[in-house]
């Protein structure tokens, strides 16, 4: 087929993906290694406007801390020091 069109070719992606910034585990930096269900109002500022804890993606947590960071969510939901649905 002579007259067959070429599929146009897309500009590859640089790995230097500067278009986003990575962001850094604010825990790592602050050398804070217990999460204390206690404390309602730092952990607040994980939680949406609807009750769920926000991803890892969003927060910028490494995986340890996100996972540590949930678990004492949930303890402090079930304590009743958080609500499980916003009201």
């Amino acid at each position: 087929m002579p007259f067959a069109k070429k599929k146009a070719k897309r500009p590859r992606r640089s790995n230097d993906d500067s278009r986003f910034k990575r962001k850094s585990c604010r825990f790592c930096a602050d050398k804070v290694f217990v999460f204390d269900y206690k404390d309602a109002n730092r952990l607040r500022n994980f939680i949406s406007d609807r009750g769920k804890i926000v991803p890892r993606r969003i927060t910028g947590n490494c995986t340890w801390c996100q996972h540590q960071l949930a678990r004492a969510i949930k303890r402090s939901r079930s304590m009743g020091l958080l609500p499980f649905v916003a009201g």
